[in-house]
């Protein structure tokens, strides 16, 4: 007799895989959640390391519940940060490059006789400070 894999089980294959997947970054996730951690000491790391390799099942579960809390204040922490960064950086492109073209915009209107340099020196003025 045949073996046939009916397409129902290639689903239920396709479904473990993935939670499989899943679950190594999981593990990854919470090994790298461990050494981010500020507050915890360096032998209390060693332990939840131990814990999370050894039984990553029972380790994963307990991490979650025990310190889940503290590592969504630490994503959203570091969220704040990466946010900040992005609006400084993002100000200090446009503060840049928002007065020099308008100022050389100004200038080749100037230039091309559109407008005075009275008006000039206003835009100039206005655009400075």
């Amino acid at each position: 007799m045949v073996n046939q894999t009916s397409f129902l089980d290639i689903l239920f294959w396709t479904l473990w895989i993935s939670i499989f997947i899943a679950f190594i970054f999981l593990v990854i996730r919470i090994l790298v959640d461990i050494f981010r951690d500020k507050t915890t000491g360096g032998f209390a790391k060693t332990i939840w390391v131990l814990f999370v390799v050894l039984l990553p099942v029972l380790g994963s579960i307990v991490y979650l519940f025990a310190r889940g809390q503290g590592m969504a204040m630490r994503d959203l922490e570091e969220a704040k940060v990466q946010r900040a960064a992005q609006i400084d950086y993002t100000r200090g492109l446009m503060g840049e490059a928002g007065a020099s073209s308008e100022i050389k915009a100004a200038k080749e209107l100037l230039d091309s006789g559109a407008i005075t340099q009275a008006e000039f020196d206003a835009l100039k003025a206005k655009v400075i400070g």
